[in-house]
């Protein structure tokens, strides 16, 4: 009668049946965990990269393309995380797992060092700031006005407008000279007038016209002094202060004007010479 019990139940099904039953539920109840475990991770993961990028957009002194790349980090680790979680509801060991994936992970950076290097770097760029876009810059030996940063180079439109690009592992690594970051530069020349010339009147000259262009600034104070005693000519060195924003035309213009005062005044300016003796026997 036990016997009997074992392989019949009540409602005629037989164990084996039971047990095929319970197997698909099992399945069932597993993938469904599975499911909502990823529609879950890939929600959260969605909606913090989403926070991540709004606070980046609502703060003009933070960054847009740091968050957004921070914000996908977390996404892609929080799904990462997800599909853990799916495995070990199916009964899958994933310490060893994790492991392969580690070593995969490292051999791809070996790799891809050299653009690892350039995403780091990006980072960095990205996090400091020390060009942003329509600065005006030099970066290992080119010069331009940014046009682009992202995370593996930055794009320079030179004076001629033409494309520069620069892999962001040189714009680190290398000296960057910002041009734009001050509101303020000193311009600065050499004038040189001949030894026969009148000194007072050729820096008074010098002063009087550029200090009446309306981009010179008169604070700080200006610096007009003899300098140097050349092989042909006496060398006065002008040092004014203006706006970022007109240096290099400033600078160009007042070459020519200080030019034209010195010839309008009478003020020699000298070209080196030479002297040919012709020795005759």
């Amino acid at each position: 009668m036990d016997n009997l019990l074992t392989t019949e139940i009540i409602n005629g099904r037989t164990l084996a049946d039971l047990l095929t039953l319970e197997f698909m539920v099992s399945i069932f109840g597993s993938v469904l965990a599975a499911i909502l475990i990823l529609i879950t991770g890939f929600i959260i993961g969605g909606w913090l990269r989403g926070r991540l990028i709004r606070v980046g957009q609502m703060n003009r002194h933070l960054d847009a393309t740091l968050f957004s790349f921070l914000g996908n980090i977390v996404r892609y680790v929080i799904i990462g995380f997800a599909f853990l979680f799916v495995l070990n509801t199916f009964g899958v060991q994933t310490t060893s797992f994790v492991a392969v994936i580690g070593a995969a992970g490292l051999a791809i950076g070996l790799a891809l060092q050299g653009t690892l290097s350039n995403i780091a770097a990006g980072v960095m760029i990205v996090f400091f700031r020390p060009v942003k876009l329509g600065d005006f810059v030099e970066v290992n030996g080119q010069m331009g006005t940014v046009k682009e940063i992202n995370l593996n180079f930055i794009e320079l439109a030179s004076i001629a407008n033409v494309q520069i690009i620069i892999p962001n592992s040189q714009v680190w690594g290398n000296t960057i000279v910002n041009y734009s970051v001050y509101d303020s530069r000193r311009a600065e020349w050499v004038f040189g007038v001949s030894y026969g010339a009148d000194l007072k009147l050729a820096e008074e000259t010098i002063r009087m016209t550029i200090l009446s262009d309306p981009r010179s600034w008169a604070e700080p104070a200006p610096f007009i002094q003899v300098n140097n005693l050349g092989d042909f000519s006496v060398d006065f060195l002008v040092r004014v202060w203006c706006s970022s924003a007109d240096f290099f035309q400033y600078q160009a213009d007042m070459k020519r004007q200080v030019k034209e005062a010195l010839d309008a005044a009478g003020v020699e300016i000298p070209f080196p010479t030479r002297r040919v003796l012709n020795t005759t026997e």
